[in-house]
């Protein structure tokens, strides 16, 4: 008897499996967490890029000591930055993740302008520590780009998919919906970021992404 109850339970476990498999509830599992892990990648090369930026202003501050108002607000858009909590709940809130994109753009936006006061000093642009914290900032920005990209491909799979016929009504059942995208304000400031002059001899090598 009680051989029979375990088959038959086993039996229905397996028919709810495939339904739900078939219904796209399985996919969308799938898609949800690509989401998730591509968004924690986002976050973690933003936090690469804010942990340079202490250190960027107190090398920038030796040198340019007339450019107060510029390392001003760099340090503030970073406090900005830091003082928004990118909780897990962030990625279905689309208030919270234009909040997020427009701290993340004022921040950028700030660091290329200090890059461009940063040509009025030469002695500061012969500096080894801070070129190499240059260096450092211009690859951290070209890995939050690919980064945000992959969130914002991870993002459209998912929402095509919950949007679809029949795994919508299953995204219905369990509480799935559209999740935001990711925009970051002020896009044409970071993309056009400054040239940059790492030596003496005229060479020069493209800031930002």
């Amino acid at each position: 008897m009680r051989t029979a109850r375990s088959f038959s339970l086993v039996v229905v476990l397996s028919v709810i499996v495939s339904l739900l498999s078939g219904c796209g509830y399985n996919q969308i599992q799938t898609d949800d967490e690509a989401v998730k892990a591509s968004w924690a990648e986002v976050l973690n090369q933003y936090k690469r890029r804010s942990d340079l930026v202490p250190n960027l202003v107190n090398v920038v501050k030796g040198y340019a000591t007339h450019e107060q108002d510029v390392l001003v607000r760099v340090t503030e858009a970073r406090a900005k930055v830091g003082s928004i909590n990118a909780t897990p709940q962030m990625l279905n809130d689309p208030q919270a993740m234009a909040n997020f994109g427009k701290a993340q753009g004022e921040l950028s936006g700030a660091l290329s302008h200090l890059l461009v006061v940063t040509e009025n000093y030469p002695n500061l642009k012969a500096d080894a520590g801070f070129r190499d914290l240059q260096a450092q900032l211009e690859g951290t920005e070209n890995r939050v780009t690919v980064a945000r990209n992959r969130y914002i491909d991870a993002v459209q799979t998912y929402n095509v998919h919950v949007r679809s016929f029949p795994a919508n009504l299953t995204a219905k059942m369990f509480g799935y919906s559209v999740k935001p995208s990711f925009a970051v304000d002020d896009e044409k400031a970071i993309s056009d970021a400054p040239k940059v002059d790492f030596g003496n001899s005229g060479t020069s090598s493209s800031g930002g992404k």
